[in-house]
């Protein structure tokens, strides 16, 4: 597969994702973002931290790159629209700079990733690809729940 359009496919997704993280979140105040269905459950602020955190990580580890991410402190995040709206504009942009220098090499090397083992690169890009599309159906969900 020309990886070009591998590339292309997933930037283009995950800007999907973003675009309709911002559709969930339009119109929720701090309190409806931070709101938990259940004690156990994640508020769509965590859920759009943890994922964006995720997506972060995955694509520096596909470029070979590590950088500091605190996994922990993701899921006891809590953030009002306008934060959410800065931190999805720096995934876009981070998303960009990633795959504007992500190559063939960086799709099939067997890169680590935090406490996982290495995988190829394509590996990490599809099933991370898939982790954001299941949050963000929850993010739909925990909205739906509190009647916003």
């Amino acid at each position: 597969m020309n990886d070009n359009l591998t590339i292309e496919t997933i930037r283009e997704g995950f800007r999907e994702v973003h675009a309709n993280i911002r559709k969930v979140i339009d119109g929720l105040d701090e309190e409806a973002l931070n709101w938990k269905p259940h004690p156990e459950a994640n508020s769509i602020a965590v859920l759009i931290t943890h994922t964006l955190g995720s997506e972060r990580e995955m694509l520096a580890a596909v470029r070979g790159v590590r950088v500091p991410r605190d996994r922990p402190s993701e899921f006891v995040a809590e953030a009002d629209a306008k934060s959410l709206a800065e931190m999805l504009d720096q995934a876009d942009a981070w998303l960009d700079e990633q795959t504007n220098g992500m190559s063939q090499a960086d799709l099939e090397a067997e890169r680590p990733r935090g406490d996982f083992p290495p995988r190829r690169g394509t590996a990490w890009l599809v099933t991370n690809y898939g982790h954001a599309r299941e949050h963000l159906a929850q993010m739909d969900l925990t909205k739906q729940l509190r009647g916003s």
